[in-house]
This record gives structure tokens, C-alpha cells and sequence, in this order.
């Protein structure tokens, strides 16, 4: 796999923190034909997602939660940047946390984690390769956007406005403003306040599947949940939201053509 150019401020890569790695690649192999990895990291090993059998179809990986999380099972999102140290010193001058602090990872880089005000987690990294071009339709099965369900919309676009250099343009909508934010002209995700009752702030990622309906059902045969049934957005696709088999919660979409970019 040859070097890439780096692409600040696209998502590049997801983590499943879970309580079950092998329960949870039993799951996304028959829901979604993720094909396991297992990659030498150190002393340990990395538990890869592939989309396919090429490695440019690494799309992300599972971890065990670490010792003492109480939060669940969850999807983090990595974030490139062009300096992973600096973006978190920034995050935590306003108003957010280093969950992690900025380390080097064997064979990929430099990363960290952070949470914004409203407490959701999201992963910086600098990949030593670069990071995956930009392709018109994301392939079925790889990860295509990213959505922050927050209960302060308004804080959190100024909180990655300045630690991650993100704009933003606000959608208006009968069923509440939706904001997509972008770097360099390309939208890379969404905030909004669609958050339900109880259930903390969190970025949800987006799965593309050619068969939303027969997604969600065959989630629910392999021991997930549908959270939201499936239905048609306006100009935007079909999508559903759902809870994988170790209670992690992704949403899957068949986009329209121009949303399918990632």
C-alpha cells in the first residue's frame, strides 16, 4: 500500500471498544462481511476490520474495554490531524478533556483521545501512511460519515471549530436544524441534537449498506437491536440506527449518490 497524501479532519478510522471482541466479529461478519485481521502491535495484538481482502480496506478494529470502564461497549471514531499533540493541548483549553493522552501506536503513528464539553470521545491521529483518499461511493460495508447527537449543539461547533479547524453550515429542517461541518470544503460529519432522553452525548457512525431493511432485520436474527426502524430521509438516503450484539449502537444508510462520499 503505497504512502498517502494526510487529510486533516476526516474520519479515518473506527475502534470498537467492546465487551466481546469475538462476539462482536461473529456479528459484523454476518451483518456486514467485515472480514478479522489479527496484526502484530507491540507486544500485543490488533484485532484489523476489512472491508475486503486488499489492505487499503482497513477500515478500523476491535479492543476489549479496559479494565474499570463502566461506559458499555461503543464505536470511537479517529479524526486526522496535522499535529496530535497540539490539537489536544487545544481541546483541553476549551472546555474539553484528554481522555488519553498523545502516544505513539506501533506501526501507524501518533494518536490520543479526547472528549469535547458535552463529553463525547473522539480519537486524533497521524498516520506515518497518510490517509485514505476521498472516493465518490463508499463501498458497501465501509464507514461513510460521522454524527455527533449532542445536547448542545451550539458548544460543540465551537469547541472543533477551534481544535480542529472545522466550519460549519446549519440545514434547516421541520424536525430541528441539522449542521454539517467540513475541512477544506468537504462536509465530513454532522452535529445535532437529536439525542434521546438519558443516553449521553456520542459520535454515531454510518455504515453504507446496499439493503437498509434487510440490514436491520438481520441485525436483530444475530442478537442486535433496532433502535430507530429503517425510513427515507429527504434527499439524503435511507437509514436505520442500530445496537450490535455487545450493545454498541451504529447507524447503517444507503445513501443518495452524492452523500456517498467518504
Amino acid at each position: 500500500m503505497p504512502d498517502r497524501e494526510p487529510i486533516p479532519g476526516k474520519f479515518v478510522w473506527y475502534e470498537l471498544q467492546c465487551s466481546d471482541v469475538r462476539e462482536a466479529q461473529a456479528f459484523y461478519a454476518e451483518l456486514l462481511a467485515w472480514k478479522n485481521v489479527p496484526f502484530p502491535a507491540g507486544p500485543t495484538t490488533y484485532e484489523m476490520i476489512f472491508t475486503g481482502e486488499a489492505p487499503d480496506t482497513m477500515i478500523g478494529g476491535y479492543v476489549p474495554l479496559p479494565k474499570g470502564d463502566t461506559r458499555g461497549s461503543r464505536w470511537i471514531a479517529a479524526v486526522s490531524v496535522e499535529d496530535v499533540d497540539a490539537v489536544a493541548e487545544a481541546a483541553a483549553a476549551n472546555g474539553g478533556t484528554i481522555v488519553q493522552a498523545p502516544h505513539e501506536v506501533p506501526g501507524a503513528g501518533r494518536g490520543a483521545r479526547i472528549a469535547d464539553p458535552g463529553g463525547a470521545e473522539l480519537s486524533l491521529i497521524k498516520s506515518t501512511r497518510g490517509d485514505p483518499p476521498d472516493v465518490e461511493t463508499a463501498p458497501h460495508g465501509a464507514f461513510f460519515w460521522n454524527e455527533l447527537r449532542t445536547a448542545d449543539p451550539a458548544a460543540a461547533l465551537s469547541f472543533y471549530d477551534k481544535t480542529l479547524g472545522f466550519t460549519h453550515e446549519t440545514m434547516k429542517s421541520p424536525a430541528g436544524d441539522y449542521h454539517v461541518i467540513s475541512r477544506n470544503g468537504i462536509g465530513r460529519g454532522g452535529v445535532t441534537a437529536h439525542l434521546p432522553p438519558g443516553v449521553p452525548a456520542h459520535w454515531l457512525p454510518y455504515v453504507h449498506v446496499a439493503d437498509v431493511d434487510a440490514s436491520a432485520a438481520r441485525a436483530q436474527r444475530l442478537g442486535g437491536q433496532v433502535v430507530l426502524p429503517p425510513m427515507d430521509i429527504p434527499d439524503i438516503g435511507r437509514s436505520t440506527v442500530v445496537r450490535d450484539a455487545v450493545g454498541a449502537v451504529l447507524a447503517l444508510m444507503k445513501p443518495n449518490p452524492r452523500m456517498s462520499k467518504k
